[in-house]
């Protein structure tokens, strides 16, 4: 299998030398292409530093990050922005679309920077939007759309380009459960249809019962992974319980 993402032995400290804090202690794990990975732990536990640090906003301490062959971790200016631009793809809880850009647009937007041509721009916007059931609000605003379609529209935003690894933070997070359900049968799409690559970080035991793989951090450590095999996502969901229940999480990061 090809990997997509490599995290070799990482580490990352926040503070000074009087008051230092380990946020990542030691991590190591390979994402295969087509895989859809989740990442769960504790308020705290270090998920969304792991996450900064993949997606190129925050830098490591220690320890190598590579994506498509290629070590991020020794990635500056010019060369980091286009990388982040080219490579990956973003999906965040609060959605980042631009309020004076229609939907449309703002899933185009990636693909005009890159320069595009308009008539392949409008084939491949046309062609993500039939996917995620968002093609009669593509000339609407975001103010015009609901939440859920808000988040679609990120994706498709985010998958446009056809990035090696798309990253998730938190992505069902301002939804409904109507609304995120939607969301993650979209996202269940992508990864089987369309062959992408997701990290998805959570601390929702149903949104991760989507992924085909967990893998729980807590203090900073890798404490534990499940694969879904070929259990139910029901079956799955109940799996992901009983690790949660292990990690000691609060009744919020367990329901």
């Amino acid at each position: 299998m090809e990997k997509v993402l490599e995290v070799k032995n990482i580490e990352k400290y926040y503070g000074n030398k009087s008051n230092l804090t380990k946020a990542i202690d030691n991590i190591s794990f390979n994402v295969e292409k087509g895989e859809f990975v989740g990442i769960m732990g504790a308020s705290g536990s270090g998920k969304t530093t792991l996450l900064n640090c993949i997606s190129t906003i925050d830098r490591v301490t220690a320890g190598k990050i590579i994506i498509n062959n290629q070590d991020i971790t020794k990635l500056k200016g010019n060369q980091l922005n286009k990388f982040r631009r080219e490579e990956l793809g973003f999906i965040f809880q609060d959605f980042n679309l631009l309020d004076t850009l229609t939907a449309f647009e703002n899933i185009a937007l990636a693909l005009t920077i890159q320069r595009v041509k308009p008539k392949l721009i409008e084939e491949r916007v046309n062609e993500v939007a039939k996917k995620l059931n968002i093609v009669d609000i593509l000339n609407k605003y975001p103010y015009q759309i609901s939440g859920g379609q808000k988040q679609r529209v990120a994706s498709a935003r985010a998958i446009i380009t056809n990035p090696k690894l798309v990253l998730a933070d938190e992505p069902t997070g301002a939804l409904d459960s109507k609304s995120a359900r939607q969301l993650l049968e979209s996202f269940e799409d992508l990864n089987k249809n369309l062959n992408a690559t997701i990290l998805l970080v959570t601390h929702d035991s149903f949104t991760a019962s989507y992924a085909d793989r967990i893998l729980f951090i807590k203090d900073g450590k890798l404490f534990n992974e499940i694969v879904k095999g070929e259990d139910t996502r029901k079956q799955f969901f109940e799996k992901i319980i009983e690790v949660q229940t292990l990690l000691g999480g609060e009744l919020g990061d367990v329901i």
